[in-house]
């Protein structure tokens, strides 16, 4: 029984990644955001990530992966998710509200020509959305990275890559993926020559 209930959700991941691919609008969504991160990059600007829960470990995990290395050793990369300072995030959730925790923080840390990834399944989080709207009004690229639809985030990006899933676990498990290859293709491009 398990088996059977292993091999379907196998299957089920596979699917949704095999819509991807075949997705040519969206691959070359994700290739104009390698070159978003590249040129912010060069210009000495800094990426900034933001989700809720799992979306939280994940903006984590990418953030870390450019700050850090990811298949070779170089120079860090100047990225980070806006939830790690756990004082400052319960602090403005518990004075304001848990709706400004990121955009308050990309207020501080945000300036023109730095990205912001806000990562979201349903694309709807109250505090996701309102970080990229304040980002765009601050002249910074915004991309989205949701499920199928899109949500509220579809509304307030430029780049949405919207996983071709309405399954949370399947979209997230896509979502580190792109975030995966958005990292390879980042630092290939601006270290070629350690590659």
């Amino acid at each position: 029984m398990n088996s059977e209930k292993i091999n379907a959700i196998v299957k089920s991941s596979i699917e949704v990644k095999q819509k991807l691919l075949s997705d040519k609008k969206l691959l070359n969504t994700i290739s104009d955001v390698v070159d978003e991160w590249v040129k912010c990059l060069n210009a000495q600007g800094k990426i900034l990530f933001c989700g809720n829960g799992g979306s939280a470990a994940d903006a984590q995990h990418i953030a870390a992966e450019l700050s850090g290395r990811f298949y070779f050793d170089r120079e860090p990369l100047h990225a980070e998710a806006l939830h790690v300072n756990t004082s400052y995030l319960t602090a403005v959730a518990n004075d304001y509200s848990y709706e400004e925790v990121y955009s308050r923080m990309v207020r501080a840390q945000g300036k023109a020509g730095d990205v912001l990834v806000g990562i979201s399944t349903s694309g709807n989080s109250k505090n996701v959305v309102r970080a990229m709207k304040q980002a765009q009004e601050q002249g910074m690229i915004v991309i989205a990275m949701t499920g199928e639809k899109g949500g509220d985030m579809r509304n307030c990006c430029e780049y949405l890559i919207n996983v071709p899933s309405n399954d949370t676990p399947r979209i997230q498990e896509c979502h580190i993926m792109v975030g995966h290859i958005l990292c390879e293709l980042t630092e290939e491009q601006l270290f070629k020559k350690n590659a």
